[in-house]
């Protein structure tokens, strides 16, 4: 039986940043060495739609009830409130590393991903940063961590040696 590691990390940063296509570099990376990944992704604006009006899935969430659709591959689970991360770590169970997007109150490291102009915002929720060419590092103070938002595989190691176990 296999011992999973429960390790967590989350990323933060202003809209098109590049949060999402990190977060898919870093999972793809982290999975091609043979680790169990899940993410969570922050929608604070109720924005997302998951399922098609007119699909008995539909049908079944407008009624009001929690719904889990089963399929060989997947189990989608519908719930009609938020949940907490340790909910979801709860429900997630078995995973090396849960990427977590958004969430910046969340006590875990956080890596803020900075394109273009630095939000200094983000950096009292944020351990370090990774930003690419388009930053000026003399803007940036001298007790942040970066990284290379270009090099996923030196973002991995961070993340390998900083995230928190859950």
């Amino acid at each position: 039986m296999k011992t999973y590691k429960r390790l967590a990390v989350a990323f933060t940063g202003p809209s098109n940043s590049g949060k999402t296509t990190l977060i898919i570099k870093i999972s793809n990376i982290l999975q091609d060495n043979g680790h169990k990944v899940c993410i969570v992704k922050h929608d604070p604006k109720d924005k997302a739609i998951f399922d098609k009006e007119g699909k008995d899935s539909f049908k079944f969430s407008q009624t009001g009830a929690d719904v889990a659709v089963v399929s060989p591959n997947k189990t989608t689970y519908f719930k009609k409130e938020t949940s907490s991360i340790y909910e979801l770590i709860e429900i997630f169970k078995d995973f090396d590393f849960l990427l977590v997007e958004g969430l910046k109150t969340l006590p875990l490291p956080r890596i803020c991903i900075s394109r273009n102009k630095l939000d200094v915002n983000y950096f009292d929720v944020s351990d370090t940063l990774a930003i690419d060419d388009s930053i000026d590092k003399d803007t940036i103070p001298e007790d942040m961590n970066v990284l290379d938002l270009n090099n996923p595989e030196q973002i991995v190691q961070w993340i390998e040696k900083n995230s928190k176990k859950v």
